[in-house]
């Protein structure tokens, strides 16, 4: 049998328009001989409006399910993930050539090594696309590294959570994305880094769409309120996995 790679995309209607692109860029993907790539797409919710944009490509499956947020419908999406790791692919993102080649073989050649991250661009309305400095150099993210670079700079990680690309047996034993209405991939990066070594690309892995409608630039992502509780919940997670010594590989 090949060795797999589950991407999984949770989507909802205004971003649904966005899946064809997003496709485009992962058959723009090369792997190792005895690799191959399938997509499972999850709406966050059930409506006609998703549907029409999933392409038509045995490797690509879609579901629907009651709403619940982006992080809740990628962790029930992981019951359709059956790859030996999984890549996280926002609908509006798209990945670079070469983007899941290189994860692979990070993970490949260092068993000790968890999951890794990427460099982003912004990918502007108008095409063009925009970085932003302060990227940790390329190679190992050590334990609790994460978590003391987010604290000292508001909350703010040195590495972005969209770019993950992790073992699927670590991800799950970590109960998938905190159930959080937002920041739901920076809680489970967090935790991720509590409990394992990862990996940081300086090659672009990532093309970040900035649109008006997406999550991020909502004001209800920056109500100082909930963000206050998501950043305490998160770090709690991150800072109880790291004192309960449970780490990965086991015994590591």
């Amino acid at each position: 049998m090949p060795g797999r790679i589950t991407v999984v995309t949770a989507v909802h209607a205004p971003s649904a328009r966005f899946l064809p692109e997003a496709h485009k860029s992962l058959c723009e993907q090369w792997l190792p001989d005895g690799w191959e790539w399938d997509w499972v797409i999850q709406e966050d919710g059930a409506t006609d409006a998703v549907r029409p944009y999933v392409p038509d490509d045995e490797r690509v499956s879609f579901r629907q399910g009651r709403p619940g947020g982006p992080g809740i419908a990628r962790t029930i999406a992981l019951a359709h993930a059956d790859g030996e790791y999984v890549k996280v692919l926002d609908a509006d993102d798209q990945l670079p050539p070469g983007t899941l080649a290189r994860d692979l073989a990070a993970l490949e050649a260092d068993r000790t090594i968890g999951w890794t991250t990427s460099r982003v661009l912004d990918l502007l309305p108008d095409g063009t696309t925009a970085g932003f400095p302060g990227d940790p150099d390329e190679g190992p993210v050590e334990r609790g590294a994460v978590l003391s670079f987010w604290r000292e700079n508001g909350f703010r990680a040195q590495v972005h959570p969209a770019t993950l690309f992790v073992r699927r047996d670590l991800l799950t034993a970590l109960g998938g994305w905190m159930a959080l209405p937002a920041s739901e991939d920076t809680g489970l990066l967090l935790a991720l880094n509590a409990v394992s070594r990862g990996w940081f690309s300086a090659e672009v892995g990532l093309l970040y769409r900035k649109w008006e409608g997406q999550a991020t630039g909502q004001a209800s992502h920056v109500d100082p309120a909930e963000r206050q509780a998501r950043m305490a919940v998160s770090e709690a997670r991150a800072r109880a996995l790291a004192d309960f010594g449970w780490t990965y590989p086991a015994g590591g």
